[in-house]
């Protein structure tokens, strides 16, 4: 259900808006330049520099053009009187943006006639104007290199990061992808150093150079500030332009406007009362019940207060703000208006906080038609918050008559926004590699369990050596060790420590830590993924969640029907992977740790279930598990009429390049995505070393005679030159395995503080 705004009404805010971006521009760049706001006394200098967002080093910094304030976003509700009335602006990396385009795109699927129907202001032309912008930043640039700072897959937001980065086309890039080197920023990616030129950051002021601001910081970039100081890179927003959320500010912004416009604001702003002024605190202390206490600075580890207090609280906080009053401001408590949303399938009323954006352009802003709508929890929630669980809504601005349709970027722009090869970094090459690995890892370990599961639980008793030799191959296959090969109490009573290698999460080599490795994967390298690869990431969390339930109370109740839904899953990811993935360097990487993985998988569950000899009997028993777990074990009927034989096994599995799940087919794919790979330091003709591994793992199995391989020693009772075999190809494949991620993954350890001050006294 949208929050609907009327052109009319939407005129009149946009005008306020367009005029509130202007204002915060220019005070952004008196503050750091000039200053004649605080020299003239319009400001109180203590009310700037008492606030964390205030970066007396980003002083004098400039970005290209009439703008230094690129985007800009207001917080604000709709009061009793009807109209728009601000309570916070948003100036430092102003989330929501991406959120309200997937809002919308949303909406346009699930009611696309009522969408078309409503003739709704389109957000497509604010999102090319912010494209265009900063290409326009990069300074003596004509073909900029832009790439989107993130904190990483941990933050709140990290799914607006990412939504971003893959609809404006730019890659997303965290602090250890980044460097400075030579008095410019650069991106470490497969083909080498690429330098960027303008840094669309979502990480905040203090901690973007731990250089010269927060010393411990982990998500910044040593030396950042230096190389824009220098005008070396843009940063949109520009460090410091945290200090205009400063609520100080709405204050004092009436005199500020007039100074700077020459008038007050037309978009009123919510009543506020800085505790630095007597006044103002004397107000503030007679009226504590009536207002909001905020702290100047979100950073400072203090909340708001909203509900009523008890005596103790009351007296606490009056203690605060006496003590230090300068670090608190007082706003009236506005009751914002009430939109209709679906609440359990039914039109209840809530209340709604409306976030709306501007990006600047050639000669003034450009305002997003709408934005984000955040509505309560709850019947007159006095604190509406996505962190607090509070859910959001498309805005929509409706026209009496169709929109007109938006020009496009002009064609002189569209040059200038052509990147060059965007590269990738090196950290997200190595998250699909190991994404690869992880879900091929995963898989592998649901069919064998899914095979145990069906084997233990058939109408036929299975042989106890046979019984011993599958519990083995799950504790060797899922790598889950001690499990049953060192604990032999467990294979008699197997369903406890069955149980644990799927659902403990805690338990290294285990389904679900396999599969939550996977996720994390995914997260880190979700810009590169399409939306139906996501969607099947989601729901291989969701089957992850119903899992626990699933197998609840035992599992001899059909087990194998609970991981189904599982390795469904991963198969469909893996089909997408091959028919909806660009064949570029970051889906070789992810196939190459696929082949990898199932090449030692397949090794694994050879080596574990054929290499004791067993009574032929046996023997057809092991045999037949390892084809029904590789899945061909319908092709071996057809093909061998049913003939139950290990060297016949052995060539379906091993040398049969038919067979997408044998080791040479491994073997094929690997040759061919290690040929295309990007060539790193110096040419050579001489074969590099995973070639190198890879040529004598082909060549072994190759010249290999499956007879012998099939025939067990005199006395040992084992197929020991089979073990050799595919021993010497298991270390092959992990030397192969190091080789590229060695070579091609940037394994140094980030920047560190060696020496933290500690003052006492």
């Amino acid at each position: 259900m949208p929050f609907v705004i009327g052109s009319d009404e939407w005129a009149k805010i946009e005008s306020g808006l367009l005029e509130r971006a202007e204002l915060f521009n220019l005070l952004l760049r008196d503050l750091y330049g000039p200053r004649d706001l605080i020299r003239t006394g319009v400001i109180p200098p203590e009310a700037i520099f008492a606030h964390g967002g205030f970066l007396r080093a980003c002083a004098g910094i400039r970005l290209q053009g009439e703008h230094d304030l690129i985007i800009h976003s207001v917080d604000m509700v709709r009061t009793a009187s009807g109209d728009m009335c601000v309570f916070a602006d948003r100036a430092q990396s102003p989330s929501g943006a991406g959120y309200a385009l997937e809002n919308r795109t949303v909406m346009s699927r699930v009611l696309p006639s009522l969408f078309r129907d409503s003739h709704v202001h389109r957000l497509a032309h604010f999102f090319q104007r912010l494209r265009a912008k900063l290409s326009q930043l990069a300074p003596n640039v004509d073909e900029p290199r832009v790439v989107v700072l993130t904190p990483g897959a941990l933050n709140e937001t990290h799914f607006e990061h990412a939504y971003l980065a893959n609809y404006l086309g730019y890659p997303l890039v965290q602090s250890g992808d980044l460097m400075v080197r030579n008095g410019f920023v650069w991106m470490k990616s497969l083909e080498g150093l690429m330098r960027v030129d303008v840094i669309l950051r979502r990480v905040d002021d203090w901690f973007c150079d731990p250089l010269e601001l927060k010393s411990d910081s982990q998500l910044g970039v040593p030396g950042l500030l230096g190389v824009a100081r220098q005008n070396r890179v843009a940063i949109a927003n520009p460090l410091g332009a945290g200090v205009l959320e400063n609520p100080v500010l709405l204050r004092y912004l009436p005199q500020i406007s007039k100074r700077l416009l020459g008038r007050e604001p037309r978009l009123k702003s919510a009543a506020t009362y800085w505790c630095g002024e007597r006044k103002d605190l004397a107000y503030v202390l007679a009226n504590l019940d009536q207002l909001i206490i905020k702290p100047i600075f979100r950073g400072m580890g203090r909340s708001q207060t909203y509900a009523v207090m008890s005596n103790a609280e009351r007296a606490a906080l009056v203690q605060q703000l006496q003590a230090q009053p300068q670090l608190y401001v007082a706003q009236e408590r506005i009751v914002p208006s009430h939109v209709p949303t679906m609440i359990a399938g039914q039109l209840q009323p809530r209340p709604a906080i409306l976030r709306t954006f501007a990006v600047a352009s050639e000669s003034s802003y450009l305002i997003m038609p709408g934005g984000l709508t955040r509505v309560g929890l709850t019947l007159g929630s006095p604190l509406i918050s996505n962190q607090l669980g509070s859910i959001n809504k498309d805005t929509w601005v409706v026209a009496s008559e169709p929109e007109r349709p938006v020009e496009n970027v002009p064609l002189g722009e569209r040059r200038a926004q052509q990147q060059q090869s965007v590269g990738l970094p090196s950290r997200v090459v190595e998250n699909l590699f190991w994404l690869g690995r992880y879900a091929e890892r995963a898989e592998a370990s649901l069919r064998v369990l899914r095979t145990t599961f069906v084997m233990l639980n058939g109408a036929d008793m299975l042989p106890r050596n046979c019984r011993h030799l599958l519990l083995r191959a799950v504790t060797e296959v899922t790598s889950s060790f001690p499990g049953f090969t060192a604990q032999p109490e467990l294979l008699d009573d197997p369903e406890k420590e069955l149980l644990a290698v799927v659902l403990d999460g805690g338990r290294l080599g285990s389904v679900r830590s396999c599969l939550q490795a996977m996720l994390n994967c995914a997260e880190e390298s979700k810009e590169l993924l399409s939306s139906d690869t996501l969607r099947v990431i989601n729901d291989v969390r969701d089957v992850m969640t119903g899992l626990d339930q699933a197998l609840e109370g035992g599992l001899m109740s059909a087990p194998e029907e609970a991981l189904d839904p599982l390795v469904t899953a991963l198969m469909a990811l893996s089909g997408l992977a091959q028919e909806s993935m660009i064949r570029g360097v970051g889906w070789r990487f992810m196939e190459i740790g696929r082949r990898i993985e199932r090449g030692l998988q397949i090794i694994t569950l050879i080596r574990a279930l054929l290499v004791r000899e067993l009574p032929d009997g046996e023997q057809a028993t092991m045999l037949l598990a390892m084809l029904q777990v590789l899945e061909v074990i319908i092709t071996y009927r057809r093909r061998y009429r049913g003939r139950m034989d290990i060297a016949q096994g052995l060539e379906l599995t091993l040398i049969d390049t038919s067979n997408p799940r044998s080791l040479l087919y491994q073997f094929g794919q690997l040759q061919d995505h290690i040929a295309n790979l990007p060539e790193v330091g110096i040419s050579s003709r001489e074969l590099q070393a995973e070639q190198r591994a890879l040529l004598e793992a082909n060549t072994t199995l190759r010249l290999s005679h499956l007879v012998d391989l099939a025939r067990a020693g005199d006395d040992s009772g084992r197929r020991d030159e089979l073990d050799q075999v595919l021993g010497r190809l298991y270390h092959l494949l992990t030397t192969i395995g190091s080789v590229v991620s060695d070579k091609y993954f940037d394994h140094r350890v980030g920047p560190q503080q060696l020496v933290r001050a500690v003052w006492e006294g």
